[in-house]
């Protein structure tokens, strides 16, 4: 009897025991689970891959056992951690969230791509079928959970691929195959619908991304660079984020930057199409890598501490807290603020909790939300010596790479305006300020990017304020300003040559210095008077 009760006991949990060893030997061995977990509730019209998934209640299970290493962290560090005693001083807080790279990378969120191609006649000859070949090799990196479509554009819009679950690829290859090129350009209207497609899944758990590639000018429908910086804005508030890649020399970089600053995603500039496949690459490798979305970072500062300017992001001041948002953080990568304070006088050994910040943000694979947070703590003291010793490297070179990126965006100002000398004065200055940073800290990155500035201010003086090169430093505005894992580094003293491909896309360094990231547009909120910021341009320079 009683060997009869422990049999049916048995036979009751032998099920979930071979689920379990099954799940724990896919993880070991990065393999797909087979057909007997039970395919995708909601079919792609294309037809289902044969290999199949795991149905969401395993999914989560599964989740759980995966090594996800130390997740998401904040910090809070200012450029000194002793301030002078006695007087009130000017102090710069950088927030810091990084995360881990997930391990058992197979786990990870499903995607829902939206990839939107300008076919406009411009676009003729090698351009598309470079284009093409580039968003077929993204398919073929999804899987059956994720969602892709495809919106195509020239002066009319169509959807080639609607949303669905990526199914046989080879049916989603021939359709993108047949896209030939057109007319003229509506961009606006072609990220618009691109949106729609991915509104369809908005309330499900996707990471959402549309990817715009274009080769030239808006020129249907809205079409400055204001009108796709609202665009951006709406998008990013609905979880949307749009990653612009731009084609060849005669695209808008102003408005393509624009768009994906706002909508904080990131952008690219290709001066040969034979490097698509690269720039597609590194793209999905940061959407297939979401840690964490939907970012909010609050930060409190106490009585006689006052936030002056939010230095590198987009963000709000109420009185002692700052907001600010982002849309992704991506595995292995780095994401930070910049927060200009003012403090009151304080005595002599006083502690003082300078900045607290919490960051809110959801977890893409357990579909919930989690806080982490971080706290600065200085002290106060007479001697020059101990404050002078106190000097966070990290900080302090980070704070001097915007001012070189303020220095940067003047020049490209001055060059549009026909002031080249002036530009290239500015851009001589700003690098011999942050060679002068390198070498105090022993920061080979502040270094090489003085190199960059060199380089950049040499090549308007030989060559002359070429497309290449405005595109380029644009681009790398940008691309800094967003901290992008993936960024581009350009020749400025040699014409029309391309980012070299292997060398351009390595993942930012997983440490407390400035991510590698081309050159910073900072954009200043509600900058006080007595601010330590100099008084240059921050906006996007509407001309070209």
């Amino acid at each position: 009897m009683e060997q009869s009760k422990a049999a049916k006991k048995w036979a009751y949990r032998m099920p979930l025991l071979v689920a379990a060893a099954i799940c724990v030997l896919a993880g070991w061995s990065n393999i797909r689970l087979p057909t007997l977990f039970g395919e995708d509730s909601q079919p792609a019209p294309l037809g289902l891959r044969k290999e199949a998934t795991m149905n969401a209640p395993l999914a989560a299970a599964f989740a759980h056992t995966t090594d996800r290493g130390s997740e998401v962290k904040c910090s809070v560090e200012t450029n000194r951690s002793v301030l002078v005693a006695g007087e009130s001083q000017k102090v710069i807080a950088k927030v810091t969230l990084t995360a881990a790279k997930l391990r058992g990378a197979w786990v990870r969120p499903p995607v829902n791509l939206c990839i939107v191609l300008d076919r406009s006649g411009s676009m003729a000859g090698d351009k598309i079928v470079k284009a093409k070949e580039a968003a077929i090799e993204a398919v073929k990196r999804l899987t059956s959970t994720d969602v892709f479509s495809l919106v195509a554009y020239d002066h009319t819009i169509k959807t080639i691929i609607p949303s669905a679950h990526v199914g046989d690829v080879e049916a989603i290859s021939t359709k993108i195959n047949l896209i030939q090129p057109g007319g003229r350009t509506a961009l606006f209207g072609g990220v618009t619908q691109g949106a729609t497609e991915i509104r369809k899944r908005l309330e499900e758990r996707y990471v959402h991304r549309i990817i715009l590639l274009s080769d030239g000018l808006a020129n249907v429908g809205p079409s400055t660079p204001e009108d796709l910086g609202r665009l951006g804005v709406s998008l990013l508030k609905e979880g949307i984020s749009v990653t612009t890649v731009g084609v060849g020399l005669d695209y808008n970089e102003d408005l393509m930057t624009k768009l994906a600053q706002k909508s904080d995603g990131n952008t690219y500039f290709v001066e040969s199409s034979n490097d698509l496949s690269q720039i597609f690459a590194a793209e999905l490798g940061d959407v297939l890598n979401v840690t964490a979305k939907n970012v909010r970072f609050m930060v409190e500062c106490p009585e006689g501490v006052r936030p002056i300017s939010i230095i590198g992001r987009e963000g709000r001041i109420h009185g002692q807290k700052v907001e600010l948002a982002l849309n992704q953080l991506y595995g292995g990568q780095e994401k930070y603020a910049l927060l200009e304070l003012e403090v009151a006088s304080q005595p002599a050994h006083k502690s003082l909790e300078i900045a607290a910040a919490s960051v809110r943000f959801e977890d893409p694979l357990e579909g919930r939300s989690k806080t982490v947070k971080g706290v600065a703590v200085v002290t106060f003291s007479s001697d020059k010596v101990e404050v002078e010793k106190s000097v966070n490297a990290s900080v302090t070179t980070a704070y001097e790479m915007n001012l070189s990126a303020l220095a940067q965006e003047q020049a490209i100002l001055l060059a549009d305006r026909g002031n080249t000398r002036e530009a290239i004065e500015e851009l001589h200055k700003s690098a011999a300020r942050l060679r002068s940073v390198g070498e105090r800290y022993q920061d080979g990155w502040a270094l090489k990017k003085a190199a960059e500035l060199e380089a950049g201010a040499l090549g308007i003086e030989t060559r002359g304020y070429e497309q290449h090169i405005r595109k380029g430093m644009r681009t790398g505005v940008s691309q800094y300003g967003q901290q992008q894992s993936y960024s581009q580094t350009f020749d400025f003293e040699r014409p029309r040559e391309s980012p070299k491909s292997l060398q351009q896309f390595q993942p930012a360094p997983f440490s407390l210095r400035p991510p590698k990231q081309g050159f910073f547009r900072p954009m200043l909120q509600q900058q006080a008077p007595n601010s330590l910021q100099p008084e240059q341009p921050h906006r996007l320079i509407e001309g070209r």
